[in-house]
């Protein structure tokens, strides 16, 4: 180009066409064929993850392996305590302090309803709420703990109790480390399943 040449003017409807041109192109690639990208990527390669993890019985679903959820029968496995009672649209901690007397009274009031003692104390687990609010795993001692109160409910042997949780705990997850943990609806599904 020479230095008198110049570019040729558009006015400003060129450049608005220009612009809303890049911005289909743009907002076709981004919003529209990645997202069905990762949609049919996500439904071939993890068919269940991507729906959830739900959890079905007789075909109904029951819940989502992924979320915590209230289970208030003695006949029943329960989960971690909830600051947000369980709610998956409100995930989130209580943000007390150690030191707060409303999480003093909280803890004690749960340790009261475990029947837990000095002679028989409860897992942390069992007492204090994850970040979250829905952790859907506890660990094996947590567990343990309510062997007795479901057999109970249940009228049956702890032993029965006990190889339904042992047969749920036999898989470690990579994420666990060393601690072994178990997911509460699928145990209690199982639970459902062996003890009638």
């Amino acid at each position: 180009m020479t230095e008198n040449a110049t570019l040729p003017k558009t006015g400003i409807i060129g450049h608005l066409s220009a612009s809303v041109r890049i911005l289909a192109v743009s907002m076709f690639i981004c919003c529209g064929a990645y997202s069905s990208l990762l949609l049919i990527a996500g439904k071939t390669l993890f068919p269940g993850t991507s729906s959830g993890s739900l959890l079905d019985v007789n075909g109904q679903a029951v819940g989502s392996a992924l979320i915590a959820q209230k289970f208030s029968s003695p006949g029943y496995f329960r989960p971690r305590p909830s600051a947000v009672d369980y709610n998956g649209a409100s995930a989130g901690g209580s943000n007390l302090s150690p030191a707060s007397a409303a999480l003093r009274k909280r803890a004690m009031e749960t340790l009261a309803a475990l029947g837990a003692t000095p002679a028989n104390p409860a897992p942390a687990d069992l007492v204090a709420a994850s970040g979250s609010g829905l952790d859907p795993d506890i660990t094996i001692e947590a567990a343990r703990f309510q062997v007795p109160r479901i057999a109970r409910a249940r009228k049956v042997q702890p032993e029965k109790i006990e190889a339904v949780l042992d047969a749920q705990s036999a898989s470690k997850s990579i994420f666990s480390g060393s601690q072994r943990r178990v997911n509460v609806l699928r145990l209690n599904i199982a639970l459902d399943q062996s003890c009638r």
